[in-house]
This record gives structure tokens, sequence and C-alpha cells, in this order.
């Protein structure tokens, strides 16, 4: 038996080189992809996922991947409903719908802030930082995004994008992978009701180690980072949960060790360490490590990458005003024009707009920083995938230069710490964007649709839904107020006290250095920096999650170590599981956050276990059963061969 309907092949995920690679729809042939329908859908889906992920983002400090969800959401949608069978525009919605978690990740780490410091936020001024900062993240990326994504084609995995496009291809071809996709779907959905809706048990199970110096260890049970981490793969995500193990069973513990009996609090903490749990120490005192170390790895990866940036800016910059050099619908681009109309523009909105008012030096920062990282976040999206970018890390190391600049020119107050917040949130949502941008490009280029018509259509949707997420902001606001119990804003109460810190002269410059040299360790000995650096910054628990779906996907691999053929196709089955299970949770968790905007309670079966512990333990057990279906249905392939 064979299986006859067309697939993604074995040279989307590598083996060829990029420019050799042919997508799945080649580039000769012709169908819709930026029509009514899709533009219409697709600013439908931005508005609906900037609105959810932004309650998520204020409330617990992630967001949720609308790429994935999008997808499903739009083939089902132009299938079922409209009998439209194009894949190029179900890309297209899909495209524009993820550019709403971007900009609720842009929005949610630093805008806030300013209420935090007891001022005004209007939605006007939340719209504008957004569409500065997201004109030039989407358009910073252009002359990097063939080296990005073509040269790099099999060495940045972009996990996400990956996802993205084998849900696109499957749901649109139907046959034995969709079916894969639709029960990873089904389970991720249904795990995702039980636990984070209905409550049955918890999505985070933690074990505190008293005897030694009573750090943790823990992992978030979250059918998502299980998937992801089987797309990542055993390699990055080990390195990943490395950084953490360095923080949490070493960094931690000897904190502790020397600070228990320390008789005053230490700063940057206004609390005694020996009264502080393991993840307050890291919250205090950690993450400014992992600043450090997220910032000098992308300075050192941006210095690496000069000599490719510098050749891509040459070939775009002779290409200016020529027209294009290829017909092919997989190369086009925006033209270089965009790129220097993103800055400009950038520069001037930034400096002479009232609500911003940044002025011409921190106009100057803004641009610089929004390119820089612009180009880190897109390249490190391709490592780990746009939900784990850690976009608040690369927001920190620029906040600490633009308010110390503001400090040494004599800015001072509220008014200083005003413009060094508003000045940094552009910077802010150019990163989460371009991360965005960078991940729905990857998509677009394996399933072969237009950089140009994807990156002019998501600078349409996220400038309409940026007022949806100011909105949803204020609304919050005035419902429990930011910095409450019910909207925590954790990443912006972060940005709140760095910016006092500096504006007041205080920041512990120690802990951020540390970071750097860490970063510069990994420099020497060789070993990539930013996933250890990622693993200083995020929790143990998250990183753990995503190395245990790597290790499954390691055993799999090792079922079938001496069959290629057979190995090759049980992984292609768990990457499509996996990203099944990372779409039912997305849509799943934003369902959710729906029912919670609207104030209404679903956890109904969270006091069947009541006791703690035994919570803790069946949530461990669940994601272990989880993760055993996981490889269990991986590893039960048939290879079908022609007779």
């Amino acid at each position: 038996m064979s299986d006859d309907l067309k697939k993604l092949s074995k040279e989307a995920y590598g083996g060829v080189r990029g420019e050799d690679y042919v997508p799945f729809i080649p580039a000769n042939e012709v169908i819709p992809e930026s029509t009514s329908y899709s533009i219409f859908f697709g600013i439908l889906f931005a508005i609906i996922f900037a609105a959810a992920n932004t309650y998520l983002g204020l409330k617990v400090g992630l967001t949720i991947s609308a790429g994935i969800p999008g997808a499903i959401l739009a083939t089902g949608l132009l299938k079922a409903v409209f009998r439209r069978n194009s894949i190029l525009e179900a890309n297209y919605v899909a495209s524009l719908a993820a550019v709403g978690e971007s900009i609720a990740g842009g929005i949610i780490f630093v805008l806030p802030a300013i209420i935090l410091i007891g001022l005004n936020l209007s939605i006007t001024t939340v719209a504008l930082v957004t569409i500065i900062g997201g004109l030039m993240g989407v358009y910073f990326i252009t002359p990097v995004r063939r080296y990005l994504i073509v040269q790099e084609h099999g060495e940045l995995i972009y996990p996400e994008a990956m996802a993205q496009a084998e849900v696109l291809v499957n749901a649109n071809q139907g046959g034995r992978g969709f079916q894969s996709v639709l029960k990873g779907l089904g389970v991720g959905a249904g795990y995702k009701l039980l636990s984070g809706g209905l409550g049955l048990w918890d999505e985070t199970a933690s074990y505190v180690i008293m005897a030694y110096q009573g750090t943790m260890i823990g992992i978030d049970v979250l059918s998502s980072l299980l998937g992801v981490g089987f797309i990542v793969g055993t390699s990055t995500s080990a390195l990943m949960f490395a950084g953490s193990v360095l923080a949490w069973l070493s960094l931690i513990p000897l904190i502790r060790f020397f600070g228990v009996y320390a008789p005053e609090a230490i700063f940057p903490s206004t609390a005694l360490i020996s009264q502080m749990s393991a993840s307050e120490i890291w919250s205090n005192y950690i993450r400014y490590i992992g600043a450090g170390a997220v910032a000098a790895g992308g300075f050192i990866s941006l210095i690496r990458s000069l000599p490719t940036i510098i050749s891509s800016f040459r070939e775009a910059m002779g290409g200016f005003g020529k027209g294009p050099k290829s017909h092919r619908r997989v190369d086009e681009e925006p033209a270089i024009g965009w790129v220097l109309a993103a800055a400009v523009f950038g520069f001037l909105l930034t400096w002479l707009v009232p609500s911003i008012g940044a002025g011409p030096v921190g106009a100057i920062l803004a641009v610089f920083f929004s390119f820089f990282f612009s180009v880190v976040s897109a390249r490190m999206v391709g490592v780990i995938g746009a939900s784990n970018n850690p976009v608040s890390g690369m927001t920190i190391a620029t906040l600490l230069v633009i308010a110390s600049v503001y400090r040494a020119m004599g800015a001072t107050g509220t008014e200083g710490m005003t413009t060094v917040l508003l000045a940094t949130g552009v910077v802010c949502v150019a990163i989460a964007v371009a991360g965005g941008v960078a991940q729905s490009l990857k998509a677009t280029f394996i399933v072969g649709g237009s950089p140009r018509k994807i990156q002019n259509g998501m600078f349409m949707s996220l400038a309409l839904a940026s007022f949806i997420a100011g909105a949803t902001v204020l609304l919050l606001h005035n419902a429990y107020g930011i910095g409450s119990a019910q909207v925590t804003a954790p990443q912006a109460t972060l940005m709140r006290l760095i910016a006092e810190g500096i504006m007041t002269g205080q920041l512990p410059w120690t802990l951020v250095i540390i970071g750097i040299v860490i970063a510069i360790f990994c420099a020497f000995a060789q070993i990539p920096i930013l996933p250890v650096a990622l693993g200083l910054y995020l929790p143990i628990s998250l990183n753990s999650a995503i190395f245990f779906g790597g290790i499954i996907r390691k055993l799999v691999e090792m079922k079938f170590n001496k069959l290629e053929s057979e190995r090759d196709a049980a992984v292609e089955r768990g990457i499509l599981i996996s990203s099944g299970l990372v779409a039912g949770d997305a849509i799943t968790g934003i369902l959710i956050g729906i029912f919670a905007a609207l104030n209404m309670q679903i956890n109904f079966l969270a006091t069947i276990i009541q006791n703690g512990a035994l919570r803790n333990l069946i949530s461990l057990v669940v994601f272990l059963i989880l993760g055993g279906w996981l490889y269990r249905d991986s590893s039960s392939i048939r290879v079908y061969r022609d007779i």
C-alpha cells in the first residue's frame, strides 16, 4: 500500500540547500494567497488572539502560540464553510493570526509598567507604540530573511513554523498525517481542559529539596511544551535544561548557602535570603544573571553574523530601484525602501509624537535596538520557537542601556521613567513582532508563499489589532487593577523595578556582569550561548518539560536506530502528533482565557483532589503517561512500500 496524498518532503527539514528546496506548492504554480477571504479572517483572528493573549500574559506572564491554531482554524474554515482549498490562503490567515500573539507579548512586558508607576495609559498610546515597533519588527528582518530562512535551512529548526507547515499540509490533504495531527489536537485539547480549565490536576509539579538549601526542581506539565520538546529535539533542549541546572542546582543553593545568615536583605531583594524560597531567589537574583547572559549571547551572535548581515544589506541595496531579481513567488520581498522607511518613520515618530516624546537620543536608541534585537529574535525563534522567545530578556537589556543613557543626560523622576519605558516599549514590540514574522516567513518558505505579501499583511493586521490589545489592557486595569493578584503583570513589574533602579542609581550590575561572563565562557568553550542563557533566564519547570519532550524523541530514534526509513517515519509521525498537542493546548488555552476574561469560573473539578502533595504527584504521573503515549504512538508505525 502507499499513501498517494502529497505531504511535506523530507527536505523540508534539511538535507538540501535552501536554494534547492522545492516548496510544497512549487513557485511556478499559481494559486490564491492574499484574497478578500484570507485578509478578512486573518485580521479577525489577529484581533481575537491579541485580546486573549494580552489577558493571559498580564495574568500569568505567558502567551500562547497563535500560528498553529490559526493554521487549523483557517484550513477548516476555508475548506468546510467557503469550499476554498488553497493552502497559501490558509497560511496567510495563520500568519496574520500569529501577529496577534506577537503584539500581545510586546505590549504586556513594558507598557503596563507606566500604570504601575502611577500614570495613565491610553489606548492611543498603546496603539502608537505598537504600530511604530511593529513597523520596524516586520521590515527590519527583510535584509537577513534569505540568510536565516533560506541559507540556514536545516540548521535553524524553527520548530513552531515547521509544526504550522505540517498542520497546513496535513489539514489541506487529509489522510494519515492529518489523522495524526487530529489525534494530537484532541489529546492536547482534552488534557488542557482537564488541567488548566476544569482544574482536575495542576499544570506544574514541583519538589523542594530541603536538604540542599531548599532549592526546587519542577516541571510544567503542559502538552504544548512536551510537543515543542519533541519537535526541537534533544540537543537544544538539553542545553536549555543545562542552563536551568546551573541556575537551580548550583547558583541558587550557593546564594542561599552564603546568604542564609545575612542579618539584612541583600540588594536587589527587599527580603532576607533566609526567608526566601528558591523561586524568589531566582526571581530576585538569577533572572538578572540570565538577562545579562541573553544580552551578551545576542551581541556575540550578531557579531558572528555581521559578515552575512553586511552582505545581505549590500545585496538588497544593490537591487534598490532595479526591480526584483527573481519573479518566483518564494523570492518576493518588500523593497529595500520599506526597510529604510521603517527606520526613518520609527525614528521620527518615536521622537516627535507627543504621547511618546522620547527625543532624538531615545529615538536613535529605539531604532538601533529594534534592528539589533529583531535580528537576534528572528534567529532565536529558529532555535526554540516564538512561544518561548525570551522577549523580556532582550527588553531588559534594552532598558538597561536606554535608562542608563537618560540618567546620564539628567532625566529623573516619573517623567524620565515614562520616557524610558515608552522608548523601550517600542523596542519590545519590535522584538516580539520580528520573532513572529520570522516564524511565519519560515512556514511560508516551506509551503511556497510570498514573503512580501505575508509581511505587508502582518503589518496591516497588527495595526488594527493594536487598538483591541490596548483596550484589553485598560479593561483589565479598570476591572482588577494592573499589579493586583488577579492581574499580576510579572514582566511589567520587573521592568518598573529596573527603570526605578537605574534612574535612582541602584541596579545589581554585578549580577548582570556575571551573566555576561557565563556567555563569554560558553563562547570560548564553543557551547551554543543562547540555549544556555535561556536556561538561566527561564524557569527550570519550563525547560525540564521541553527536555522531557526531547528525550521522548531520542527514545523513538533509538528504537529504530539501524532502520533509517522506519526511524524517519516514526519521527515524522511524532512531529505531526506533537504539532497537534501544541495546537490543542493553544486553542483550549485561549478559550479558557476568554472564560476568565468574562469572569466565568470553570474549574469545577479543582476540589476533587485537595491534598497538595497528592495533586503534585498526580500532575507528574499524568504528564509521564502523556509522554509514554507520545512515544508509543510515534513508534507504532508501519512503512508502506510500493510493490
